[in-house]
């Protein structure tokens, strides 16, 4: 007699509860979160994201109409604009100009474009790494940032608020809900489990990316408009 199947959700979460651990000890998430990270950093991070977020709510990718995805789909959840907000606040109306992808985000930024052209269950993956992450490991970050750079309240910390989310836990379980019941087998389920570890590959290479680019840069504090 066969054990009955997990629900996807925690099929998902199991399954990429290492690569996930992995990419939360990065050493650019632990200096942001004990406030070695200055705003600059801060700023740059929020900049590579930018890009992330752009190719995730691309209103022209193949995959949103999909049916499939309808259950996935809320604006509640964009960052982009929340992002541009955060930077320009940070960086001034200049800010595009003093963002450009770095490698690493270029790579993510593609692979998600590419999923986004043909691959439903890819694309979910990606939007469940990143989305779910900012409503649950997100605020952790949003505290640190808060607590460490001193900002003026609401400045440059709009990424991190989702504000027609009146409770991320009852949105989260309904995300959850979503993937319990998504019409995947089980081969169509373990190609997602799997893009959805290389989607934290990515996010980890992104924090590499920026690591290396920030301890190259000389320290300059950003100066708030």
């Amino acid at each position: 007699m066969h054990a009955p199947t997990a629900p996807f959700s925690e099929q998902l979460r199991d399954g990429t509860r290492g690569v996930h651990q992995e990419t939360e000890s990065a050493p650019f998430v632990g200096a942001l979160m004990s406030g070695a990270v200055d705003a600059r950093g801060y700023a740059a991070l929020l900049g590579q994201l930018h890009h992330v977020y752009s190719a995730l709510e691309d209103p022209h990718a193949a995959v949103v109409q999909d049916p499939v995805l309808a259950p996935f789909q809320s604006a509640a959840l964009h960052r982009c604009a929340a992002l541009a907000a955060d930077l320009r606040a940070l960086l001034g109306d200049d800010w595009q100009g003093l963002c450009p992808p770095l490698p690493a985000t270029l790579r993510y930024r593609d692979r998600i474009a590419e999923v986004a052209a043909h691959w439903p269950g890819g694309f979910v993956a990606h939007h469940y790494t990143r989305y779910l992450g900012d409503l649950s490991g997100g605020q952790a970050l949003r505290v640190a940032v808060q607590r460490h750079l001193d900002l003026p309240d609401g400045v440059g910390t709009s990424f991190f608020v989702f504000e027609a989310i009146d409770s991320p836990k009852r949105f989260k379980d309904h995300y959850r809900r979503a993937l319990d019941t998504a019409p995947w087998d089980d081969e169509e389920r373990e190609r997602i489990v799997a893009e959805a570890r290389r989607a934290f590959v990515h996010n980890g290479e992104l924090f590499a990316d920026l690591w290396q680019h920030l301890a190259g840069q000389p320290s300059a504090e950003v100066v708030l408009p």
